[in-house]
């Protein structure tokens, strides 16, 4: 029993430097050297104590992900990076707003091309939209945006 503790102990000291899920923090304390038992008990104490919230976990991760210009894919991947249950991520991801990603990915490619209409820089910035989580129909449609603003800024 006072090995639990000592293991306990751990668990709160681990948990003072950032935001667990339940299964990084199993993953944690067994790597440190604690018995998969006590690791298990420990972390159910903690999620008892409110300590570990697996829901509120994967908000923090929608919101940072999302609000660093990330895109869906990129979010779920940290989702599941993280150990956050399946059975969160659509009730998390559904909470994005649609509007708000398309604007990012706009931004993005605004700052990425900085008034570029060459295709091969069009290509490149689009694939970077993919590998930061946007789908190829959100990277065209920033693209058609961004090339429908710089036309229009070019009329007036």
């Amino acid at each position: 029993m006072d090995n639990l503790e000592n293991t306990k102990k751990r668990a709160l000291r681990i948990l003072g430097n950032r935001n667990f899920s339940e299964q990084e923090m199993q993953k944690r304390l067994v790597s440190k050297g604690e018995t998969e038992e006590n690791a298990s008990e420990a972390v159910r104490w903690l999620v008892e104590l409110g300590y570990i919230d697996d829901s509120n976990y994967a908000t923090l991760i929608v919101g940072h992900y999302s609000a660093k210009g990330y895109g869906v894919s990129r979010v779920r991947d940290e989702l599941y990076k993280r150990g956050i249950p399946r059975e969160l991520w659509d009730e998390k991801l559904s909470e994005l707003d649609d509007e708000e990603m398309s604007d990012a990915a706009f931004e993005f490619l605004r700052k990425k091309l900085r008034g570029s209409e060459d295709k091969d820089d069009l290509r490149r910035a689009s694939d970077a939209l993919v590998r930061r989580g946007f789908s190829y129909d959100d990277a065209r449609a920033a693209v058609n945006r961004y090339l429908d603003e710089l036309g229009a800024g070019r009329r007036e």
